[in-house]
């Protein structure tokens, strides 16, 4: 009923998106990471009820935790938070999950990217 943190993030350190062609969901998540934490989370989503509900649950869950903490979260931590959901809307949960990690993903693949540069260059 109360949807959180839904809104766009432009300083982002990682966003990831994913659109369910099947239903017509999209949802973005940006993430603001700071000492290996989500300090900061929100999301843009378009799509139903679940879908909306889902995504703000993933950002409630995923806030203050360590990325590897974030990482272990499934579609049955966001199903059981919500309190269940109906059989056909189940993928919404998956939605969540799968940009959660794509965003997480995204955020690793630029730190190593950065660090591997900084490393190279500090090394001549």
């Amino acid at each position: 009923m109360c949807p959180q943190n839904a809104h766009s993030m432009p300083d982002a350190d990682a966003e990831g998106s994913y659109g369910d062609p099947s239903c017509g969901d999209l949802l973005t998540v940006y993430l603001k990471v700071k000492d290996n934490r989500v300090e900061e989370i929100s999301y843009l989503v378009f799509g139903c009820c679940a879908s909306i509900a889902s995504s703000s649950m993933t950002s409630v869950l995923a806030k203050g935790k360590t990325l590897e903490e974030a990482l272990s979260i499934t579609k049955e931590d966001i199903i059981q938070a919500l309190d269940g959901l109906p059989e056909n809307k189940v993928h919404c949960s998956n939605i969540g999950v799968s940009v959660l990690r794509s965003a997480i993903e995204n955020y690793l693949n630029k730190n190593r990217t950065e660090d591997s540069y900084e490393n190279s260059n500090s090394s001549r």
